[in-house]
């Protein structure tokens, strides 16, 4: 192809219909485009995008594993700190995106890029975690953002002028009307957003689901497995039926997305809050990763102190916050993880669990450094533990409510 006049660019290219009209568009528009893929566990024919993106005019074309990384440096440090946002999604699109652009940067610098790009929409979060994650890895690299330049998004205004834009460049697509929505996947989830999906009381056809069984479809016959952990990370996992171990790092989530899959573990279906003041509604599947943190909830019940795992949830929820937003390279997300980690230090043991029919059951659960006491908790021997000592810890935390009553009834003239 001819140098580009406008400068060096290197996209974030997914393969798919946006990315590859992208592509065409910024090689229409005089820059010489480097595209970067990066392997984070999704189902995805790499080479055949190769193909496509150095046909469409692509100068150079890089395909990064970064499964490992991505498990071990980031959803296993999630997992650690029981990662929710709004009580209910475990953040799969969010967590990936700090390894994407980590390395995305990393090659535009090897390539000597003036420009870095991606396919996000001027409305989602993803805009907001690629840049940030630019701007914080490299400060003066130049975002080239399409679908925020109007010239871009008047002439593209939905998907069928993609398509036509598509068919005129020779672009082959996979955009079809019988599968309005889009998809986003990695190796700890799938989301499913837009289209049909944007009316938020359209049940969701079953063929839409991707990855996991439906828990009515699921096996009659329950899997039961150990999760083994130290420092609140998983260092085993033990299949008790077919004796299966596995102990890598990456390969023990491969291993438990295969058995949530199966099982119909990690659906969800709800409406949440875009960092931009939108609401969106978001279908997901995260098979390994429920599994995980049902287990590591768990765990910490047995071998973490009361009030650090009280500090810890309050930290967890503003890291919720913090990643879903894409502030990860962040000191405040240092900081908090930094105070994760330290808790975690006691977080070892083995829970044993139950997956059937869309569920995970906690069997039990046990550890060498366990804080619980069978005989302290008993009920039927008193273990060291004088019964008379509740009287006056009763009494001392009554003296707050007595105070509280009697000002209460000066100010109402009566009590509860």
């Amino acid at each position: 192809m001819t140098q580009g006049t406008k400068g060096k660019v290197c996209l974030a290219y997914s393969g798919g219909l946006d990315t590859s009209c992208i592509l065409a568009w910024l090689l229409e528009q005089g820059y010489d485009v480097v595209c970067y893929m990066a392997n984070i566990g999704q189902e995805e024919d790499f080479e055949a995008a190769r193909q496509k993106a150095l046909k469409i005019g692509a100068s150079k074309v890089y395909i990064e594993d970064l499964r490992k990384e991505f498990v071990e440096g980031v959803v296993y440090s999630a997992v650690q700190a029981n990662a929710l946002y709004e009580g209910v999604y475990l953040l799969g699109t969010s967590l990936a995106r700090p390894v994407i652009t980590k390395t995305q940067i990393r090659i535009a610098n090897l390539e000597g890029c003036d420009y870095v790009s991606h396919g996000c929409t001027g409305k989602g979060n993803d805009q907001v975690r690629f840049e940030l994650g630019y701007y914080a890895l490299q400060p003066s690299i130049k975002v080239i953002a399409p679908w925020r330049i109007p010239e871009f998004f008047e002439r593209f205004p939905g998907r069928p002028a993609l398509l036509d834009y598509a068919a005129e460049k020779g672009i082959p697509v996979f955009q079809t009307a019988a599968k309005p929505w889009s998809t986003d996947e990695n190796l700890y989830h799938i989301s499913y957003e837009a289209g049909i999906l944007e009316d938020p009381n359209v049940t969701p056809p079953k063929d839409m689901w991707k990855l996991i069984t439906d828990p009515e479809d699921a096996p009659n016959t329950p899997e039961r497995i150990a999760i083994h952990f130290e420092g609140g990370k998983p260092v085993k996992v033990v299949n008790k039926v077919d004796g299966k171990t596995v102990t890598d790092g990456l390969e023990q989530f491969l291993y438990l997305n295969q058995l949530g899959r199966k099982h119909g573990v990690g659906r969800i279906d709800i409406v949440e809050n875009r960092f931009i003041g939108i609401k969106s509604r978001g279908c997901y599947e995260t098979p390994g990763g429920t599994i995980l943190r049902a287990a590591h909830v768990d765990i910490e019940g047995l071998t973490l102190d009361r009030e650090v795992r009280r500090l810890r949830d309050q930290f967890s929820q503003r890291l919720s916050e913090i990643i879903y937003n894409g502030f990860w390279f962040s000191p405040e997300r240092e900081f908090i993880m930094a105070a994760v980690e330290q808790s975690q230090q006691t977080v070892s043991g083995i829970v044993h669990l139950k997956l059937y029919k869309g569920n995970v059951i906690i069997e039990g659960r046990e550890s060498s450094i366990s804080l619980y006491d069978d005989k302290i908790a008993s009920m039927d021997i008193a273990g060291g533990f004088n019964p008379g000592d509740s009287d006056g810890f009763i009494k001392i935390n009554a003296i707050r409510l007595k105070a509280y009553v009697a000002q209460k009834k000066k100010v109402t003239g009566e009590g509860f």
